[in-house]
């Protein structure tokens, strides 16, 4: 059992990422789309001179300073975005792009961002397959063009990574996506669990249930034994099902009532195998840095509005009133979610400090961010016994 106690994590100063929504401006049309895009700005976003007092604010959570991620919408839609990063690289606070995968990639802008220092980008792929890709962003053709950016971007020499949402009407191309993150030497892959959020809540898309989700997680444990660095966004029980994994490799025995892989893992698996071979399989890379939405990570909407992230919009503050430094630090919610102060059986699990839940998935079921995660299956040893 000991072998299975964390601590509690140290983000309570400072975040390691904050995402900046510039714009919600876009030229696609996603199904799941947490920011429900359009394709003009929206009234209210943040002014040029606003955003810059943001960024020296940024700078005020002290050295190492945070990663700074522009998002959006697209944030190539926003016109005096090489004034912000300019900004952001004077003041040494590095930055990142997550961009839409249009026009605007090839306007010119990339290139410069690039000159001024931009540190990583990722670009949105959500199958293996070409239609399954286009019918959930909403435009034809935009899955070879994702695969055109990739290719661009690995050619100006900057650190990319694909990020894809999974649902059950795609969880079984995601053998035939990771041969192709193969095939094209991407290094990162960051898979999004679907959160009812947004556009998603007015669509036909549909979650994984718990089952399939802990099969799903488990396979990603084996993509990462394939040499690509996997990250979860909105599944942080990852981190409980790599850990555990490893020390059943080294002969312990698994904590509480843990779930075992079944039918959806195995036929996943076996997918894989057949695309890149036995031979394709090592030591795990993963990356199991405990944080989670409002501790580690923190979110900045179109309008200064404050969450603990984009998934989660339960309003912490607004950097138009006040600094976000101070915003991060003083919050109680954010405190409560930072110490792990949570109802249920996340409150009591082994797991939540270095775990803790999607807090957005539990604001979306209950309207409580500090309620239980109802999307893991896993029950703490001694819980409800």
């Amino acid at each position: 059992m000991a072998a299975y106690m964390f601590r509690r994590a140290e983000f309570w100063d400072k975040p390691l990422i904050v995402f900046w929504e510039v714009t919600r401006a876009c030229p696609l049309a996603c199904l799941h789309c947490r920011a429900e895009a359009i394709l003009k700005p929206l009234p209210g976003e943040l002014s040029t001179d606003e955003g810059l007092r943001l960024i020296e604010d940024i700078a005020g959570f002290g050295k190492p300073y945070p990663l700074l991620v522009f998002t959006g919408g697209d944030p190539l839609a926003r016109g005096d975005l090489l004034l912000l990063a300019e900004r952001a690289r004077d003041l040494g606070i590095p930055f990142a792009l997550a961009p839409a995968v249009s026009p605007n990639l090839w306007s010119g802008v990339l290139e410069k961002l690039v000159d001024m220092g931009l540190r990583a980008i990722s670009i949105s792929i959500d199958s293996g397959y070409g239609d399954i890709h286009d019918a959930i962003r909403g435009v034809k053709g935009v899955f070879d063009e994702s695969w055109r950016a990739v290719k661009y971007i690995m050619s100006l020499g900057v650190r990319v990574q694909v990020n894809t949402v999974v649902m059950r009407s795609n969880v079984l191309s995601m053998p035939r996506l990771v041969g192709l993150l193969h095939k094209h030497g991407v290094p990162a892959w960051e898979v999004f669990f679907l959160i009812m959020v947004g556009r998603a809540r007015s669509s036909v898309l549909e979650e994984l249930s718990p089952e399939e989700a802990e099969d799903f997680l488990h396979f990603l444990y084996d993509v990462s034994r394939t040499g690509i660095r996997v990250r979860t966004v909105e599944a942080p029980f990852f981190r409980r099902i790599a850990i555990v994994r490893r020390a059943m490799e080294r002969g312990l025995e698994p904590p509480g009532r843990f779930p075992r892989p079944g039918h959806l893992y195995k036929r996943l698996l076996a997918d894989l195998t057949e695309i890149l071979g036995e031979n394709a399989f090592g030591k795990p890379a993963l990356e199991i840095t405990p944080t989670r939405d409002g501790s580690g990570v923190i979110f900045i909407s179109y309008s200064g509005e404050v969450y603990p992230s984009g998934f989660t919009p339960y309003p912490v503050g607004n950097v138009r009133r006040e600094s976000i430094v101070e915003i991060y630090r003083k919050s109680p919610v954010l405190k409560m979610i930072k110490s792990a102060g949570f109802r249920g059986r996340c409150g009591v699990c082994e797991f939540r400090y270095i775990c803790g839940g999607s807090r957005a998935r539990a604001y979306a079921s209950s309207g409580d961010p500090l309620g239980s995660d109802p999307l893991c299956p896993y029950i703490p040893r001694g819980y409800g016994s």
